[in-house]
């Protein structure tokens, strides 16, 4: 059987057209198994310096031990904050004069406080002629021992933080 020139010449551009896909198809197929044999071959690679898993098994390890540092760091930063809640921390000096006839703010009262208002309050009551001082002990805000108004505004403002 013959064909005549115009369908034998479209026979043979179907057929080059079809042998050009083919070899497109072939190339990417041969480019696509390579990069894979590329990553297997990064994945079990031998010794630990070049597998990636080792290098995230590495990791892996390394982040466990920052856990556990984190955890050991929580435990004792929570440790501290109880010690630290009994510690002097709120103080206030309320400075005054505790006579008419004497001016210059000399005289004092200090509030030193924990967290929960327990501590002191110490008293210097400046005169012309003589200093005194007293302490009296503070337990929640309170002091068994009569306060002044000046004490009262010391453990006031060392309770909120604030100094006059």
């Amino acid at each position: 059987m013959s064909l005549d020139p115009t369908a034998r010449d479209i026979l043979v551009i179907v057929s080059l057209v079809v042998g050009v896909l083919g070899f497109v198809v072939a190339l990417v197929a041969f480019l696509w198994i390579r990069k894979a044999r590329r990553d297997l071959a990064l994945l079990a690679a031998d010794g630990d310096n070049d597998s990636f898993i080792g290098a995230v098994a590495r990791k892996t390890e390394e982040v466990q031990a920052l856990r556990s540092e984190v955890d050991d760091l929580a435990a004792l930063l929570a440790q501290t904050r109880t010690e630290l809640s009994d510690a002097i921390r709120h103080v206030s000096v309320v400075r005054y004069d505790a006579f008419g006839d004497m001016g210059g703010r000399l005289s004092f009262s200090a509030a030193m406080l924990d967290d929960g208002g327990d501590g002191l309050v110490l008293t210097s009551i400046h005169g012309r002629s003589e200093t005194r001082s007293y302490i009296k002990g503070v337990k929640s805000g309170q002091s068994e021992a009569s306060l002044s108004p000046e004490e009262l505004q010391a453990i006031s403002f060392a309770l909120r933080g604030r100094s006059a």
